[in-house]
């Protein structure tokens, strides 16, 4: 079935041509087949999509043209709880004492977390809210898990001889 004038097929051959996602490439040569004669079910078997495919492709040209033909953009933060920026200002809170050497409370930055967004959440949130700010945990850990005290003090009476 003909639905595009010369012009605009002269323009999809052109397009077909241009450096384009190969999806885009894909869904203009769909149009470019109808324009040529062949039915749906037969652009569908020849490059190897479903029906549907074919479908919203050719729907997609007939209402937008080649823009529509574009594929979206996919991915995204679609399950943030808050936007970067309010995530930085409920921060911001928090790193004046952070900065002055105090020690940050992660309970308390847990509860003004979940004050601000009105639900419960988890520990990893706030750990993963951190991380993603560039905040890390700077305080060294008193002592080795597998200390041998026996063998520091063995070490502390030996030492100054060698030396």
């Amino acid at each position: 079935m003909v639905k595009c004038s010369k012009s605009q097929v002269r323009h999809l051959k052109t397009a077909v041509r241009w450096k384009i996602p190969a999806v885009q490439r894909q869904r203009i040569q769909m149009v470019l087949l109808r324009e040529s004669g062949m039915t749906q079910p037969a652009i569908a078997a020849v490059m190897g999509v479903s029906l549907s495919t074919v479908n919203r492709a050719q729907m997609a040209f007939d209402q937008g043209g080649i823009k529509a033909l574009k594929p979206k953009p996919s991915g995204g933060r679609l399950r943030e709880n808050m936007t970067l920026a309010e995530e930085k200002a409920l921060l911001a809170r928090f790193a004046k004492a952070a900065g002055a050497g105090e020690m940050l409370n992660i309970h308390d930055l847990k509860a003004a977390y979940e004050q601000a967004i009105r639900h419960p959440t988890s520990n990893s949130t706030i750990y993963n809210l951190l991380a993603r700010h560039g905040w890390r945990k700077l305080m060294p850990r008193p002592f080795h898990p597998l200390r041998d005290l026996a063998a520091q003090n063995d070490f502390k009476k030996t030492a100054s001889h060698v030396l």
